[in-house]
C-alpha cells in the first residue's frame, strides 16, 4: 500500500534523496561538529519545508528580508570592486583617419613638405627627443642628455634593447647615418640647412652606447633639431643618392615607432586610396593601447566631410574653418589645438613708393579690423596677435604698443601725407611748380635748375630713389641722370651714338625732361599691389583686408600663387609689396630667421628688408642663451623695437582643429608645433577598457 505521508512524488523525494547523500558526504565532517552545539541539525530535506511551518504573513516578510539580503550583497560586491579596482586602457581597437593629399615620402629624410607624410612618419619613426601634449622637448630613443658648458655639445645615450620593425636592433650607427644623409647635397633633403656645420660622432662609456654633436656656436633650440627622425641604415646604406626618392621603402617604411607598416591599397590609376598601421609589440616605449591605425586619402575636403558623416572615418581635420559646420556634432568632439605660427602682412619698402613712409604703414595697421578676421575667417578659433614672439603662447608680456583698430586716426595719417578721400578713393593731387630746362648741368652746378632737376629725377623712384633736393649737382644727382639717359636712351642717347648714360644735362637729355616734368603730374592713388598663398584660408583672409582698405579709400590688387611659384619667382627675389603669408616658430622659439638683417636675401626669411643694429644684437644673444628668462628679456626688448619700426601688420594665430571620434579617449594634446604633432602621444589613446586592481 502506497504511504501518502510524504507529500512529495517519487521523482522529488529520489531527489531529496540523493542531495541528502551528496551534503552528507560533503559536509559530514562539518555536521559532526556542529551537532556538539546543534544536537537536532535539521535535515536538507526539514531545510527545504522550512517555510511550510511559517505563515502567509511570515513568509511574504521573509521573501522580502532575503530578497533585500540578496540586493545587499550583490551592491556591497559591486562596491567593493569598484572601490578596489580602476578603468584602465585596454588593447584593441581601430582608428581610422581621413586625409586629403596623398603620401609619397614616409621617410624622415624628404616628408617635410607634405602633411600626409608628416603624420605618417610621426607613427612610424622615432627620434632622440620628442614633444610631449604641452610641446615640451623631452626625450625618446634617448634615456640621457648632457649639455656641456659651452652650450656647443651635446651628449645622449640611447636606451637599451631598441628595435627596428623588422627586429634589427637600432644603434648608434643609425643616428649618424641619419644626420650625414641630410648633410649630404646629394640627397637633396629640405633639412639639409638645419644640420649644416653640425659633427656628430659615436661614444661609448659607462653610461652606455651614445651619440656626441658638436655645433660651431650654441643655439638654444638645437634641442628641437634632436626631434628628427632616425632612418635604418641596414635599409638604405645601399640606396645610391639618386634612387632614394625612387625606393619602395619611400612607401612601406621601417621605423622604430609606436607603429609599424601593414599594407597600402591604391587605384589602377595609382591613387593611393587606403594605408594600414598596426600596433608594433617591442616598441621601446609604453606598447600603444589601438591595435590598428589606418588612414584613409581624399582628393578634397568635400570628400573628406562626407566620409566623415557617413561614419567611415574616426578623425580629421580640415582647412577651412567654416566647414565645420558640415560635420555632424554627433559623432565627433573638437579638439582645438593651440599652435606656435602667426600670420602678417609684411611690407616691402624696396618694391613700393609709399611703403618707405612710417606713417604710412602705420596708417594701414590702424585700418584693419584683426577681431572681425578672427571672427569671420577662423570663426573664433584663434587669437588675434600684435607680436612676432606670440606673448600668449610662450608666457612673455604683451608689446608696450598695439595698433588697435582705429579708421580715424589711419584716415588723419593719410592726410597728413597730402591724401585726400575723392570718389572713394585716396588720392594725392601734387601742386608741382612746372619748369622748363635751358641750360647744360653737370656735376658741380647749383641753384634752382639743379634744385627743378631733383624734383624731376625724384619722381621716379627707380631713377632717383634717394629723392634728395639739395640745389647742388653732386654724384647722386650725376648717377640718378645716368639712370634717366639709359630708362630713356632712344630719345637721349641714340641721337648721339651712346650706349651708356653720361650723367650731363644737355640738349636731348633736357628735351626729355621738358616732355615728362614740363606738365603737371598724374594724381597718385593711394595703392597697392598684396600677394599670398593660393589657399582658401589665405583668399578668404586677403579678400576681408581688401575690404576693410577699400573703406578708407586704398586701392588693392590681390593675387594668389601656389607655394613653388611663391617661393620661386617672389620670396626669393623679394618681388612683392605686400605680402600675406604664416610663419611658424618652434617649441623654442628663434626669431634670427626672420628678423635679423643678415637674413634680408634668399635663403633668409626677413621678408621686408627690416634692419636694426640694436634689434640685430638681442635677436644674437637670444639665438644662443640657453637661459629661459635671459631669452624672454632680449625677445620683450626686440619686439617693442621692432613694432615701433612697423615693418608688417601681425593679425592672427590659428587653432589647430582637429575632430575626433568620440569613442576614442585619452588625447590630451594642448599645444603642438606641427600639425602632425597631434600623434605625439598616440600611444595614450585607446577605445577599450578593462579594470584591474589598484
Amino acid at each position: 500500500m502506497e504511504n501518502n505521508s510524504d507529500p512529495l512524488n517519487p521523482k522529488k523525494r529520489d531527489l531529496r534523496q540523493f542531495f541528502n547523500k551528496i551534503l552528507t558526504k560533503i559536509f559530514k565532517p562539518l555536521k559532526d561538529k556542529l551537532r556538539r552545539f546543534f544536537p537536532a541539525w535539521p535535515s536538507f530535506w526539514q531545510w527545504s519545508r522550512a517555510l511550510d511551518v511559517l505563515s502567509k504573513k511570515e513568509r511574504m516578510a521573509f521573501t522580502v528580508l532575503a530578497f533585500l539580503f540578496f540586493i545587499s550583497s550583490i551592491y556591497l560586491t559591486t562596491t567593493f570592486y569598484s572601490n578596489k579596482t580602476e578603468v584602465i586602457p585596454a588593447f584593441g581597437g581601430k582608428y581610422i583617419e581621413g586625409i586629403v593629399g596623398q603620401p609619397r615620402f614616409i621617410n624622415p629624410i624628404y616628408a617635410a613638405n607634405s602633411d600626409a607624410d608628416r603624420d605618417l612618419v610621426e607613427l612610424v619613426f622615432s627620434g632622440l627627443m620628442k614633444y610631449d601634449s604641452q610641446g615640451n622637448v623631452v626625450l625618446d630613443l634617448a634615456k640621457d642628455l648632457k649639455i656641456n658648458d659651452d652650450e656647443k655639445t651635446y651628449e645622449l645615450y640611447l636606451k637599451e634593447d631598441i628595435f627596428w620593425h623588422d627586429n634589427q636592433k637600432l644603434s648608434a650607427d643609425d643616428i649618424i647615418f641619419t644626420v650625414k644623409t641630410i648633410q649630404n647635397a646629394d640627397y637633396r633633403s629640405p633639412l639639409r640647412a638645419n644640420w649644416l656645420g653640425v659633427e656628430v660622432e659615436k661614444i661609448e662609456n659607462q653610461n652606455g652606447s651614445g651619440i656626441r654633436f658638436k655645433l660651431k656656436k650654441p643655439y638654444a633650440a638645437f634641442l628641437e633639431r634632436l626631434t628628427l627622425k632616425i632612418i635604418p641604415e641596414h635599409i638604405w646604406q645601399d640606396v645610391p643618392p639618386q634612387n632614394f626618392p625612387l625606393s619602395l621603402y619611400n612607401l612601406n617604411p621601417v621605423g622604430s615607432g609606436p607603429y609599424r607598416f601593414k599594407n597600402l591599397k591604391h587605384e589602377d590609376s595609382g591613387f593611393i586610396l587606403s594605408l594600414d598601421l598596426i600596433s608594433f609589440p617591442n616598441y621601446f616605449n609604453n606598447n600603444a593601447n589601438l591595435a590598428q591605425i589606418s588612414f584613409r586619402f581624399f582628393e578634397d575636403e568635400e570628400k573628406l566631410i562626407k566620409a566623415a558623416n557617413e561614419g567611415d572615418i574616426n578623425g580629421l581635420s580640415i582647412s577651412l574653418i567654416e566647414n565645420l559646420e558640415l560635420i555632424s556634432k554627433n559623432k565627433f568632439k573638437e579638439y582645438s589645438l593651440s599652435w606656435p605660427r602667426y600670420f602678417a602682412l609684411f611690407f616691402n619698402s624696396k618694391k613700393s613708393k609709399f611703403l618707405g613712409e612710417e606713417e604710412i604703414r602705420q596708417g594701414l595697421n590702424y585700418a584693419i579690423n584683426k577681431e572681425e578676421i578672427v571672427e569671420n575667417i577662423l570663426k573664433g578659433k584663434g587669437n588675434v596677435v600684435h607680436s612676432p614672439i606670440l606673448p600668449d603662447i610662450f608666457g612673455f608680456n604683451p608689446p608696450s604698443k598695439t595698433y588697435a583698430f582705429d579708421p580715424e586716426k589711419a584716415a588723419a595719417l593719410f592726410s597728413g601725407l597730402g591724401f585726400e578721400k575723392e570718389n572713394e578713393k585716396l588720392v594725392k593731387l601734387e601742386q608741382v611748380e612746372l619748369f622748363t630746362f635751358k641750360s647744360d648741368l653737370k656735376v658741380g652746378s647749383r641753384g634752382n635748375e639743379v634744385k627743378a632737376l631733383q624734383t624731376c629725377l625724384a619722381r621716379d623712384p627707380e631713377v632717383y630713389p634717394e629723392g634728395k633736393i639739395t640745389s647742388y649737382f653732386g654724384s647722386q644727382t650725376k648717377a640718378a641722370v645716368i639712370l634717366f639717359q639709359e630708362k630713356y636712351a632712344k630719345d637721349i642717347l641714340e641721337p648721339w651714338g651712346f650706349k651708356e648714360g653720361t650723367g650731363l644735362v644737355s640738349k636731348t637729355t633736357r628735351q626729355k625732361l621738358n616732355e615728362i616734368c614740363g606738365k603737371p603730374p598724374e594724381p597718385e592713388f593711394l595703392s597697392f599691389s598684396l600677394i599670398t598663398v593660393k589657399d582658401p584660408l589665405m583668399k578668404k583672409t586677403a579678400n576681408l583686408i581688401k575690404n576693410q582698405w577699400e573703406s578708407l579709400g586704398i586701392e588693392i590688387q590681390i593675387e594668389a600663387f601656389p607655394v613653388a611659384t611663391l617661393e620661386k619667382d617672389y620670396i626669393k627675389s623679394r618681388n612683392y609689396e605686400i605680402f600675406l603669408f604664416g610663419e611658424a616658430l618652434g617649441a623654442i622659439p628663434d626669431l634670427f630667421p626672420f628678423w635679423h638683417s643678415s637674413q634680408k636675401k634668399d635663403p633668409g626669411l626677413n621678408l621686408t628688408h627690416y634692419e636694426s643694429e640694436k634689434a640685430d644684437t638681442l635677436l644674437e644673444v637670444a639665438r644662443v642663451s640657453s637661459d629661459p628668462q635671459m631669452r624672454r628679456e632680449k625677445y620683450e626688448a626686440f619686439q617693442d623695437i621692432l613694432i615701433e619700426a612697423v615693418p608688417a601688420v601681425f593679425l592672427y594665430t590659428p587653432n589647430f582643429v582637429y575632430l575626433v571620434s568620440k569613442e576614442i579617449k585619452g588625447i590630451d594634446a594642448k599645444l603642438i608645433v606641427d600639425p602632425s604633432k597631434r600623434f605625439t602621444e598616440i600611444d595614450k589613446w585607446y577605445i577599450k577598457t578593462k579594470r584591474a586592481w589598484k
